[in-house]
């Protein structure tokens, strides 16, 4: 395996519908691939009206604020059906546009989210797995 190719198993499944926000020409076609091979489903985009299964959400320091960030994750968790699983993907550290693991886990934290997993995705991006804290 190069080191170029991602490791993770996003947990979103086969047939999933995955959700992406925030896309832009800077996110890592490698990890946008990783998810379509792993659910055999194209991403949709934020504009998608439906019920999804999961979401990706591409995030960068020049994107907002703590608030922002939390405000985007509960229109993410509302489109989510069930206990759908949301990824944040930010810069990894040393990056310009890097975000601190604390201000993803404050968001998801005040969104209603846990953040159960964070790692490393290619070269340039990490991923905070979060989920619903168990919505009755």
């Amino acid at each position: 395996m190069s080191g170029d190719e991602i490791r993770t198993n996003f947990a979103f499944g086969a047939g999933a519908v995955v959700q992406e926000f925030y896309f832009d020409d800077d996110c890592d076609q490698a990890i946008r691939t990783a998810i379509e091979a792993e659910t055999k489903e194209e991403l949709v985009d934020e504009d998608y009206s439906d019920m999804v299964d999961g979401a990706i959400i591409w995030w960068r320091a020049e994107d907002g604020e703590v608030e922002d960030l939390t405000d985007l994750l509960v229109d993410a968790a509302s489109n989510l059906d069930g206990s759908g699983t949301l990824w944040v993907l930010t810069p990894k550290a040393g990056d310009e546009q890097h975000v601190p693991p604390f201000e993803v886990n404050e968001a998801a934290k005040v969104a209603g989210l846990n953040a159960t997993t964070a790692t490393a995705l290619g070269k340039r991006w990490a991923g905070t797995r979060l989920t619903s804290r168990g919505r009755a």
